[in-house]
């Protein structure tokens, strides 16, 4: 387990390049954070770090975007699990896990089954950080949000991120390559 303070969203931007340089096919990134926590603007910066094509977005309303390498690379699946159920419904996505590099956002505890190995990244952030009404509704703002509308709404406050890797893949991993 390692664990990191990334100062404001454009070092967590920043960061997903650098992690971008140590991935693999077949690599699987777990999000997990509030809204507001830099999950999808940590992608973003994957998507840069990996020169795959098309702009990297909440995937919200789709579940699933993949993102093809420019470079001859792996390509990038970008899932939001916030509306699945469980490891039965991501393996329905059809999601080519060994040929790409995956993140999935909200997927904590629905990995059961779907894959031996991957990096559990969560990613703190103030409390109180994201506002999104006069009573402060964080909450309900995912659902209520029109469609299209990215909620990652990357307030410049410290964030805190911790990696810990599960499955052979990650046993033992070094944290240099991403970004210490």
């Amino acid at each position: 387990m390692n664990r990191r303070v990334i100062p404001d969203a454009a070092a967590m931007h920043s960061w997903g390049v650098r992690v971008a340089a140590g991935l693999r096919s077949g690599d699987l990134l777990v999000l997990t954070g509030p809204l507001g926590a830099g999950k999808t603007t940590f992608t973003r910066g994957l998507g840069v770090g990996l020169g795959v094509r098309g702009a990297v977005t909440s995937p919200t309303f789709v579940l699933a975007r993949t993102h093809p390498s420019l470079v001859g690379g792996p390509p990038l699946v970008h899932v939001d699990a916030y509306r699945l159920q469980g490891a039965m419904e991501l393996d329905d996505l059809d999601i080519d896990f060994e040929h790409s590099v995956v993140v999935v956002e909200w997927g904590r505890g629905l990995l059961d089954g779907v894959a031996e190995s991957w990096l559990d990244i969560e990613i703190e952030r103030p409390t109180g950080a994201l506002q999104t009404g006069p009573a402060g509704a964080a909450g309900s703002a995912r659902a209520s949000a029109a469609p299209g509308l990215d909620l990652d709404v990357d307030l410049d406050e410290p964030r805190t991120v911790t990696i810990t890797g599960f499955g052979p893949r990650w046993a033992g991993f070094e944290s240099a390559w991403l970004g210490e």
